[in-house]
Parts: C-alpha cells; structure tokens; sequence
C-alpha cells in the first residue's frame, strides 16, 4: 500500500527530523535525530495483540478511535516513539485501511496527555495465517479450518505484520517469502513422515511471512529483517510446530550467511541468494523462541544470537524482574535472567515469562542504548501493562537506540 502523506503528514515528517516534537516524560530520553555525522534511529518491536476473532472486526473497532485496548497500545507506543516500528499480530487487509485508521484515529490523537506520533511510511504485506492450503494439514482426517491453513489462522489475514516508520521505506526493494517452500531449505527440520511425501513437498516454511524491507536514513539503507515465527507449541509427538519455528528463525541465520549457506534462498519475486555482507539490518520480530526456557527446539534462537553479523544488546527491564517474582509457578524454574524477559505467559502452567520479541542490529551499527518497556508496579506506564487481562498485550514492546553514518 502506497502511505498517504497529507500536509500535516509532510511538516510532522520534517518535526521527526529533529524540529519540534515534545518530548515524553515517561519515556527514556528520545535519540537526537541528527548530531555531526551521525543519524540516531530508535528501532522497535512491539506484538500488539491487534487481532481478532473475524475478519474485519480489527477494521470495526480501529473505525471508532475509542477502542480501549487500541488506545492503549497506541499510548504505549506514544511513550516510547520509536523512528521504526514492526508490529506483530496487527491483521492485514488488502487495501491498509486498517494502518489508515489506525494512525490518523490512534497513534496521532494524544493518548492520555502523550504526545502524538506520525509515521508517513507504512509497509504491509499478505501473510500465510488463515490462507486455506485444501489439505489436511493437522492430519485428522478433515481438510478445511485454522488448523489447515499455511500459517494457523481463522481467516486470511489474521496475524498479519505491519511496519511503520517515519523514513522513507524503499518497496521497491522489498523481498518477502511467503511462498517459500521448507522442503527447499537444506538439512531442514521437516517431519516429512507425519505429513507424507505429497504434503511436505508443498508446505510453506513461514508461518506468516518473512520480510527484507530496507529503510533509508539519509544516506544510509538499514534492512528490516521482520518475522513471526510460529509458537513451538500445541503439536503432538511430531514436533512439527517446534521444528517450523526453528527453521524459521534459521532462515535468517542462513540469510545473512553468503554463498552456499544462502543459496537456496528465493524470494516471491524468484530472486535467489541472501543479503550481502556490507548491508546494514536490524532483525525484528516476535519469534517465540527464548535462549533457555520454553518449548523451542534446542538452540533455535541461538542461531541469531550468536551469528557472526549479529549483537544481541539484551534489552532489559524491572518489571520483567518483579513479574517473575511475584507471579512465581513456572518463573521459578526458569534457568534465564528474568530481566530480559519480554513476554508475560501463563505461569501455572508453564511456560511462565520468557524472552521471545528481538531487537537484533548487525555488529557495524553503534549501539546507544535498548530496553524492554516494562515499567515496575507502580511507575508511570504499569497501567498499560499488568497482569491478564492485559490492557495492552501480553508482549511488550523493546526498543534499541542506534547510530547510523549520515
């Protein structure tokens, strides 16, 4: 969808540049758009829990403007005013009306005396969850549902990603892998003996899709590497969910890795290979899968976290530390350090908090700073977290700091 920049759109533009936006006081201290050779980007993820049961529904309550759990997340967002964001679980349609509405009715009407943000440039894009496959994915006997779609879903749509960002998005550069095959990918996870030969050969590896979305910040091009992998759970001895998770998160191991590792590669437009090695890239997304705890396929996660191309900066937070605590069950015998946790899970039964939404920027980019917005019991922006129900989502949103060459 092409953004529409109306005139208030292009001067708020200019006032993200550095002219005039009023500063949050519940926020950590926005980077300066411009200092000498240098240009500060603060880059975030946030899975906002904007799905629905149906489709359109998402539509119906952003045309309001006084959605409740929508505002929130807007102010959530006002707080921390990120210059790029990705968005999981905001449902997609075709035509973007629901970005539309949800920054002219959200993000810039202030939310409980934030500041507005406006964010001129969108990219959205179809995703695999709800799409029928007409096979009988789940294996019991039936085709049709959520369960026999290419990515888990109710409708298409549902679950979609979206990224919004207040530099201009290159879509003409954009590489998405929807239709990629996890057949394709080598030494692969696939249970083919579940599925059989016909099925495995056809199945889709993104759950959702996989997005290469380069942004442009002044002279520099910064690739949004953004994903959502499927959860490692509700499967059954097969393990077929736990393995798609795992070869999702490795296709972007295999992505930033040249040559041969790269090669299978091919994008939806039939452009084969992976991103060259002096391209810049932050990876985003909810990915489901946390270091130590949880039900991901071993070191499925660590394929990112320890790629040569890759700083992980380990955002943190307190209240992450004192959900842990006080929420207890499943966090006691948890083996990671709380404080970088990112999600708020059930606790009795497990899996408890867990580390599973990434800032990940390539080791060339000088990191200022990151954090988890998970404010403490207490502190200004708790309300908009909390425990079930959530006012926001069970996520939270984690931002890093960066410093391009300008």
């Amino acid at each position: 969808m092409t953004p529409r920049v109306t005139r208030r759109r292009a001067l708020v533009a200019a006032a993200a540049a550095g002219f005039g936006l009023p500063a949050v006081a519940e926020a950590a201290p926005a980077p300066a758009r411009h200092s000498g050779r240098f240009q500060n980007l603060r880059v975030a993820t946030f899975n906002a829990s904007l799905n629905r049961g149906r489709a359109g529904q998402l539509l119906e309550d952003l045309a309001t403007g006084e959605d409740p759990q929508i505002r929130a997340v807007a102010e959530v967002i006002q707080i921390n005013n990120p210059d790029v964001l990705l968005l999981n679980e905001f449902d997609h349609d075709e035509a973007g009306a629901g970005l539309d509405l949800f920054r002219e009715k959200y993000l810039e009407v202030p939310q409980n005396g934030k500041s507005a943000v406006f964010y001129p440039y969108v990219f959205t894009a179809p995703v695999n969850t709800g799409v029928p496959s007409g096979m009988d994915l789940n294996r019991d006997g039936t085709v049709g549902g959520p369960d026999d779609a290419w990515g888990f879903g109710e409708f298409p749509g549902q679950y979609g990603m979206a990224i919004l960002s207040r530099f201009p998005i290159l879509k003409d550069q954009v590489r998405t892998f929807q239709n990629l095959l996890w057949a394709d990918m080598p030494s692969n996870l696939l249970p083919t003996e579940f599925y059989g030969p016909e099925i495995a050969a056809r199945l889709r590896l993104s759950s959702k899709s996989h997005w290469d979305v380069p942004v442009q910040v002044g002279p520099s091009t910064l690739h949004v590497l953004a994903a959502h992998p499927t959860p490692p759970s509700f499967d059954g001895p097969e393990k077929r969910n736990q393995r798609r998770n795992s070869d999702e998160i490795r296709l972007w191991a295999d992505y930033l890795s040249p040559g041969r590792r790269s090669s299978w590669i091919v994008d939806d437009a039939g452009i084969r290979g992976g991103l060259a090695p002096q391209e810049q890239f932050v990876i985003l997304g909810d990915y489901n899968s946390d270091p130590l705890d949880g039900d991901s396929w071993p070191g499925a996660i660590d394929r990112l976290l320890s790629h040569a191309r890759v700083q992980d900066t380990k955002p943190r937070s307190s209240g992450a530390v004192e959900a842990a605590t006080t929420q207890g069950a499943a966090n006691r015998e948890h083996l990671g350090d709380p404080q970088f946790d990112t999600a708020d899970f059930g606790d009795d039964p497990a899996p408890g908090n867990l580390r599973v939404d990434y800032v990940l920027p390539s080791r060339p980019l000088q990191v200022v700073s990151s954090a988890v917005f998970w404010p403490s019991q207490g502190h200004p922006g708790s309300e908009l977290t909390g425990v079930y129900p959530f006012p926001t989502s069970d996520h939270r949103l984690v931002r890093v700091d960066l410093q391009l060459k300008s």
